[in-house]
């Protein structure tokens, strides 16, 4: 059998109004793991989509080789893992997709698969070597101790880490990951040169998209997209210093316009929490909790995966009725003291992974936007011109204007991203909790989105809370530290 396992050759990648990629041509064979690089919106996503046959090249060939059958490759399916920036989880019945608030309703959180189950439900294809089973997988990811946890109440961490595993059960031939590190904690970055090597030990090929400053040692080429070109090089030769020149953060930013609402209405406590504890059967997700937030007040809520961090966030964003069994204060006013979820929510600007999951992706994304005056996931109202005037705005002002006119699902990952923190921003909140914004950003991006966060901080009175995974991410208008640990306070 030859080592050819997949070859692409003078193949275009096109969406409606732009091509993304040009004549790109490279083989990859048997014993190499690649790491695609490029900039946001580069083609990394769509060209890993189109090894795994969600897409099709508008010209060019693709050939894939996992069988001396000829006829054989042609059912290429069972022979690929995909590993995406988004799951697909289903209820217990497999009638339906989860939702947004779902993790936080008890009733309706019990509609879902455990870990465990989910797993046990995966089938491998019986022509190929079980290298990998329930045991192996589990253990490598760190999944054991997660076995009886319900898919809706995982963290954005575990449930990379529950999908890579899920992966590795089909022991599949080739698996393809999509910007795997996003969401993971330090420590299990840390430990993912050692989980890819054990993978590529095990005889499977990889390919990855990721950032050029997170390739694993196991990786042996580098394709970097730049400009609608492919260029591909062995690892020894790559040198991602000076390959993608980022232009500096833009100073000065001219917010005023867009912030014309500010001062937001003053308030003594954004946040007040007394003695909090949450608690989902026998466990306890939040210990003891006490955090006072004053207004203008610009916070970094730290913690591992798992830690707890979304569970007291959804407290303070109006999503998580367990608010109203403890003590909690948010805009001077009790919870369940007669305000509704949505005197909360016109306060409150939020983006986080698991809003980008369960977003609806079928709007334009000036709609989307605009749809943040109004606290819905979409829009479901005729169009304001002022409002959508204002939106777009902020789409000029997040580099992402191009878009406007866009589907929500047709474009790069980070833009979408940067389009839902535009609709956070739109009704000029007086608290912006941003939970892992940075996530699939390229540098340029990152070092735009912490200055205009440090613009809007220095003109304004906004409270912010920021979570994140790199400390490099955090801007420099963060002062405070809640630091959080299997649900207890372990500093401030």
């Amino acid at each position: 059998m030859s080592s050819l396992l997949i070859s692409v050759n003078e193949g275009s990648i096109s969406y409606p109004a732009v091509t993304v990629l040009t004549d790109v041509s490279f083989e990859i064979n048997k014993g190499q793991h690649w790491a695609f690089i490029g900039e946001s919106g580069s083609g990394k996503t769509s060209l890993l989509n189109i090894i795994a046959g969600n897409l099709i090249l508008k010209k060019g060939v693709i050939t894939r080789v996992f069988t001396d059958d000829t006829k054989n490759n042609s059912d290429f399916h069972h022979h690929i893992a995909f590993v995406s920036a988004k799951h697909h989880f289903r209820n217990l019945s497999n009638t339906s997709d989860f939702y947004y608030q779902q993790r936080y309703n008890s009733s309706d959180s019990e509609d879902a698969l455990t870990v465990a189950d989910y797993l046990n439900d995966i089938q491998s294809d019986d022509s190929i070597s079980h290298y990998w089973n329930y045991d192996k997988a589990t253990a490598l990811l760190k999944l054991s101790t997660l076995a009886d946890k319900q898919l809706i109440k995982l963290s954005n961490g575990e449930t990379k880490r529950l999908m890579i595993a899920a992966a590795l059960l089909k022991n599949p031939a080739l698996l393809l990951l999509d910007n795997p590190l996003a969401g993971l904690d330090t420590q299990t970055r840390a430990e993912f040169n050692a989980i890819i090597n054990q993978i590529a030990a095990s005889g499977i090929t990889i390919i990855m998209a990721t950032s050029p400053y997170e390739v694993p040692e196991a990786i042996t080429h580098i394709g970097t997209l730049k400009n609608g070109r492919f260029s591909s090089f062995s690892k020894d030769q790559f040198k991602a210093d000076g390959l993608f020149v980022e232009s500096s953060a833009t100073e000065n930013l001219d917010l005023l316009a867009l912030l014309y609402d500010y001062p937001a209405d003053n308030y003594t406590d954004i946040v007040r929490m007394s003695n909090v504890n949450i608690r989902y059967g026998n466990k306890l997700i939040l210990n003891n909790i006490n955090w006072q937030i004053k207004q203008g007040e610009r916070w970094a809520l730290l913690g591992p995966n798992g830690a707890g961090k979304s569970t007291l966030l959804s407290l303070i964003n109006g999503d998580n009725p367990q608010a109203y069994a403890n003590n909690i204060i948010l805009f001077d006013k009790k919870r369940g003291s007669g305000e509704s979820i949505w005197d909360i929510k016109k306060r409150t600007g939020f983006i986080s992974p698991e809003l980008y999951q369960y977003f609806p992706a079928d709007s334009s994304c000036l709609q989307a936007i605009e749809s943040g005056y109004y606290d819905t996931t979409g829009l479901f109202r005729p169009s304001d011109k002022a409002k959508a005037a204002h939106a777009l705005q902020w789409m000029k002002m997040l580099e992402i204007a191009q878009y406007a006119r866009q589907l929500l699902k047709n474009i790069p990952a980070s833009a979408q991203r940067l389009c839902l923190l535009a609709r956070a921003m739109v009704k000029s909140p007086a608290l912006l909790i941003l939970d892992e914004p940075c996530q699939g950003m390229d540098d340029h991006q990152i070092s735009h989105f912490k200055a205009l966060i440090d613009a809007i901080c220095q003109q304004t009175n906004i409270t912010l809370i920021y979570v994140t995974h790199y400390a490099e991410h955090i801007p420099n208008s963060i002062s405070k530290t809640l630091k959080l640990d299997s649900g207890l306070i372990i500093g401030d």
